[in-house]
């Protein structure tokens, strides 16, 4: 698997210039109201930490997790254990956000660091610390390298992301971290969190926001990390730019007359808005696929007609070119 042969496909190329306008458009607006900023940066930390705890099996709901760490309760009948690990994941959320600028190059210290605060009041003994025994991982097709060569692939991933890496864009290099990385399974426990942590860090000093990867979604991650194991990272290329748009969106929505311009794509089509005939499970299929600007909220897409409407004239802009 050679994983540092990078190849990105035109759907891909397609949708990171997309992230990038968004990125654009939110730069220009900024400085963005300081009450409304901060709302936002609060919003995503707690969905960052209820959704990434909740994809290793965390059974807090977000309200019990704004609880835990709004108002310090305890929730009754849920594990002590799983308040800690709300705790932690904040705490390790402060630490990204508190080293983050542009020049910035994670290191082999970050990555201890990140992981020991991610098992603090867990497990100690391990926190902060590569393994040094092997391991398996339920439900993947490869197993981990041997524990002595942890140490030298951390090295070489950090070697190649701050130094070889450099004609990628940001999002691209930071999923091939994410993917690397939970190849390497520097850790006993902790390691996706700690990668869901560190891989934000790389995007988030070029001016994005934190790219959060939903519970909803998480037989469709693990599906796209075990088809990186592979060599193909199209899908979790495609995974992680979804999950920024939805990031860039939540900030453009509260630009003046952005938001209303998203509906429901049930709605589109039932109320015979600008659909061009396409039915409702096309048009969420194009979502899916990332081939129209469109985000997620639980199970329900949201896009614009001028979505639809773009998807209309690129296709026949490539028929025109075809003929």
């Amino acid at each position: 698997m050679d994983w540092k042969n990078i190849v990105i496909d035109e759907s891909t190329t397609y949708l990171l210039q997309r992230l990038d306008d968004k990125l654009a458009k939110l730069n220009q607006s900024r400085p963005l109201p300081a009450a409304a900023l901060n709302r936002i940066k609060d919003e995503l930390a707690m969905e960052w930490t209820y959704n990434s705890n909740s994809i290793e099996g965390n059974t807090l709901t977000l309200q019990e997790t704004k609880l835990v760490l709004q108002d310090g309760i305890t929730v009754k009948g849920k594990p002590l254990r799983e308040h800690f690990e709300a705790v932690n994941h904040h705490d390790a959320v402060d630490y990204i956000e508190s080293i983050v600028r542009p020049n910035y190059k994670i290191n082999e210290r970050d990555v201890l660091h990140t992981h020991a605060l991610v098992l603090d009041k867990i497990e100690k003994d391990f926190a902060g610390r590569f393994r040094n025994a092997g391991v398996r991982i339920t439900g993947a097709n490869y197993t981990p390298p041997n524990a002595l060569k942890v140490y030298d692939y951390i090295h070489d991933l950090m070697q190649w992301v701050n130094e070889e890496s450099g004609g990628l864009h940001p999002i691209i290099r930071a999923a091939v971290f994410h993917h690397r990385f939970v190849w390497i399974h520097p850790f006993f426990d902790g390691n996706g969190r700690s990668v869901r942590l560190l891989f934000n860090l790389l995007m988030m000093k070029h001016g994005f926001p934190p790219a959060i990867i939903l519970r909803n979604d998480r037989k469709k991650y693990y599906a796209a990390l075990n088809k990186a194991n592979e060599g193909d990272y199209q899908k979790l290329f495609l995974l992680v730019c979804q999950a920024m748009e939805r990031s860039l969106d939540i900030y453009l929505s509260n630009l003046d007359n952005y938001a209303e311009n998203y509906k429901p794509i049930s709605n589109i089509v039932n109320e015979g808005l600008v659909s061009y005939g396409y039915s409702q499970e096309y048009i969420s299929l194009l979502a899916r696929r990332g081939e129209i600007d469109a985000y997620k909220e639980g199970r329900v897409w949201f896009t614009t007609q001028e979505a639809i409407y773009d998807y209309v004239k690129g296709r026949k802009r490539m028929r025109k070119t075809r003929s």
